[in-house]
């Protein structure tokens, strides 16, 4: 992140026809090292359709310096192989 924001919204767009089912993880990195994960949830989207995550409160007394997802599981090989689009609004 290039500035504070009050707020975040999370985007997630499915770009592959596959209907299979995968989890999707978001975390919050912030500048002193530490995270939280404000998604976990488990998505099957139409191409061209997803979810959006948010409003996500600033956490107080830190300063957010990424945003991490993780998409797909080791466990479930099908899930990993998708095309998508992943965006953050602030």
């Amino acid at each position: 992140m290039d500035r504070p924001y009050k707020s975040f919204k999370l985007f997630f767009t499915a770009d592959s026809t596959d209907s299979t089912s995968y989890p999707i993880h978001a975390l919050l990195k912030f500048s002193d090292g530490s995270n939280l994960e404000v998604v976990n949830d488990q998505l099957q989207p139409p191409l061209g359709t997803g979810a959006m995550f948010g409003p996500i409160e600033q956490v107080s007394g830190k300063s957010i310096s990424q945003m991490n997802f993780k998409v797909g599981a080791n466990n479930d090989p099908k899930a990993i192989g998708f095309s998508y689009c992943i965006s953050v609004q602030g």
